[in-house]
């Protein structure tokens, strides 16, 4: 057999973490990383969070699991807080951010299907988004890329162009059920939506009739300074798709909707063996037992305006390799003038620094959201040294 027994999807790299210490990764082979990339924005409570190593550890030793079939006390009383928390009157608990966007989906048709309108199944997502690897969210992307060896694509999706208020008004049609969308665009490099375009499609909604759903499965859960983005728009959606943060590091994600928006959410209309398990409740209970409370919002605020303003002062120091800094909270884009892949494989296997590519030559600067100022020292002198030392033909090419 050539092939391995992990599907060959990932071009991995010889990076092969054993442990996790806090803001670190231990490699199999004992190297030490910084952590600036948290599992992709998901580990924000670090690696070794006493408080949900312990919630896990005693609710694996009472339930792990029970069918949906099922009252669920620990799902009951999750969804409770998260109602209270945001703008939400419901909650659907699923396993990933993939899940959470199809629910949304699912939701926004369901709602309009409820009240007869019918012809009203397409949502308007924008380019360069990213909505996750099921075949449903990458028909929602128009990134060929995720598209290549799956079409045809489902139908039900029109693309426009990101933080292009009039081309979404002009995209509007009459099958379209609603916007979906991320304030703050990942996977796409950072980009940010800006305050007229975000306030302007719940405007669009409002006057249509049409339902605003976010996607904030990477923005959620304190990564941007406020519990959920859309918060610092002056915003509410109709439906929100969590996930990544939290769990903290344990699969969870979370359908978030308004009462009017869930009203095709009615029985038999979704499901999910595994969501809204009880271990991952207890997980869940224990992030916002941190995150949920001004005062850690407001740390992270000012850690991402430290570390910021840290990067701006440096970036000039190479102007031939950075271009620009962007983002909110613990969520910040480092924008090179070269393609970034090379840059962060640097940084890993010559300064033991982790950060993700992005798109848009955008390095993704998403760390533990319990980082202190040294985290942010140790980061800055790794990312100086990788700086320093990265060769000019990595550079021009």
């Amino acid at each position: 057999m050539s092939i391995t027994p992990l599907m060959p999807v990932y071009a991995r790299c010889d990076v092969r973490p054993v442990r996790g210490e806090h803001c670190h990764l231990i490699g199999e082979d004992g190297r030490r990383f910084l952590d600036f990339a948290a599992g992709i924005a998901v580990n924000i409570l670090g690696h070794s969070h006493e408080g949900l190593i312990g919630a896990i550890q005693q609710q694996a030793a009472t339930l792990m699991h029970c069918s949906n079939l099922y009252g669920s006390p620990q799902g009951e009383h999750l969804a409770q807080r998260l109602v209270d928390l945001t703008f939400a009157d419901t909650v659907f608990f699923t396993n990933s951010g993939a899940e959470a966007v199809e629910c949304a989906i699912k939701a926004a048709r369901a709602y309009h299907q409820h009240v007869g309108n019918h012809q009203r199944f397409e949502l308007i997502t924008f380019n360069n988004a990213f909505h996750g690897r099921t075949l449903g969210t990458i028909s929602a992307s128009n990134q060929e890329k995720m598209h290549k060896g799956f079409e045809p694509l489902l139908p039900g999706f029109k693309y426009s162009e990101f933080n292009d208020l009039d081309a979404a008004k002009a995209a509007i049609g009459p099958n379209t059920a609603g916007f979906l969308v991320e304030p703050i665009q990942g996977e796409g490099g950072v980009r940010i939506a800006s305050d007229a375009f975000m306030r302007g499609l719940r405007a669009l909604a409002d006057e249509h009739d049409l339902l605003l759903v976010l996607d904030e499965v990477q923005t959620g859960v304190a990564r941007t300074g406020t519990f959920y983005a859309h918060e610092q728009y002056g915003i509410d959606p109709d439906i929100l798709a969590t996930a990544k943060g939290i769990g903290g590091g344990f699969p969870m994600g979370a359908c978030l909707a308004t009462e009017k928006a869930a009203r095709g959410m009615v029985i038999g209309a979704h499901g999910s063996t595994y969501g809204g398990n009880p271990l991952a409740m207890a997980a869940g209970e224990a992030v916002l037992d941190v995150v949920a409370n001004e005062e850690f919002l407001s740390e992270v605020r000012a850690k991402g305006e430290r570390l910021r303003s840290r990067l701006e002062q440096f970036i000039g120091n190479y102007p031939d390799l950075f271009e620009l800094v962007r983002g909110r909270g613990l969520m910040i884009g480092l924008k090179l003038k070269v393609e970034p892949r090379a840059f962060v494989a640097h940084l890993r296997d010559n300064h033991q620094l982790l950060t993700v590519s992005a798109a848009d030559n955008t390095v993704r600067i998403v760390p533990p959201l319990v980082i202190d100022d040294a985290h942010i020292d140790e980061f800055m002198e790794k990312l100086s040294a990788g700086a320093a030392s990265f060769a000019p033909e990595e550079v021009l090419g």
